[in-house]
């Protein structure tokens, strides 16, 4: 029986961007790798990962976490990288020094915009990243990253500066800055009132803002952003144009967060497509 064999032509449609995450996985499906993975099909790109470590979790909160070894980490990343190639590297979920210093790593030979989402704990604050590893991500990650987006907690235990008010997001932002990505990101969704984010290099500044959803089930919100930003950086936008794109679709995610578990459930990854199937 003879074996089809690929022929390029109209019949096949193009190749999509490519998005590489680099993430632990959540096994209730709406954070880390799983919702990047779904971030990624809803913006119309490829989404290729490399695991960094597994996760016992649900709607309660992280039941444990398992590293994976370096040499796993490096091998998952250059075969993507090397075969495939890729437009756009997302990183999450780095919980040690080791890691975090191999990923820099890895990702400074890769040449292409990079979205840091630097991970310091769970939606239940259960904490994702060991205290010896804040260092490597301040100068080794935030280096070569095109685009950091930490939350308040997470930019508290990177730069020292804690936010309790919109006033304090720019001064966050300069401080984040410091240390070398080319766009700092500061999501304020904590704060009360609007859910406003600010999006600056240090010349030029982007306050984002969004009506607040009574909705409790926001599980996976930062790492759904940080791969909405970084599929538009894939697929040609700008910083700017992608942060946007990707604040409007993680507002409507949360909006149709639904309920799994007895605990937080997850954000909405197919809201837009709701109804149509």
């Amino acid at each position: 029986m003879a074996i089809p064999v690929f022929v390029p032509g109209p019949a096949f449609p193009s190749v999509p961007p490519r998005v590489l995450t680099v993430a632990g996985s959540d096994s209730g499906g709406g954070a880390g790798i799983q919702a990047d993975l779904k971030t990624m099909l809803a913006f119309g790109v490829h989404g290729m990962s490399v695991l960094t470590a597994v996760t016992a979790q649900n709607s309660l909160g992280v039941h444990g976490a398992w590293e994976l070894p370096v040499d796993a980490v490096r091998a998952q990343y250059w075969a993507v990288v090397d075969d495939i190639g890729v437009q756009a590297v997302k990183t999450g979920m780095l919980s040690s020094a080791v890691l975090v210093e191999t990923v820099a790593g890895l990702l400074a030979d890769t040449g292409v915009p990079v979205v840091v989402d630097p991970v310091g704990v769970s939606k239940h604050g259960d904490p994702l990243l060991a205290a010896s590893a804040l260092d490597g991500v301040r100068t080794l990650l935030l280096p070569v990253a095109t685009v950091a987006t930490p939350n308040l907690d997470e930019v508290a235990q990177l730069t020292g500066v804690r936010v309790e008010g919109e006033a304090d997001l720019r001064r966050a932002a300069d401080a984040l800055l410091e240390f070398g990505p080319r766009w700092a990101l500061i999501k304020g969704g904590h704060l009360p009132g609007d859910a406003v984010d600010l999006l600056t290099d240090g010349s030029e500044e982007h306050w984002l803002r969004a009506p607040r959803h009574d909705n409790r089930h926001t599980h996976g919100t930062g790492c759904t952003l940080a791969s909405a930003v970084a599929a538009g950086l894939a697929g040609g936008k700008g910083v700017v144009e992608a942060v946007v794109a990707a604040k409007e679709y993680v507002t409507g995610a949360i909006e149709h967060g639904f309920p799994l578990g007895a605990g937080i459930g997850p954000v909405d990854h197919a809201w837009r497509f709701r109804g149509t199937v």
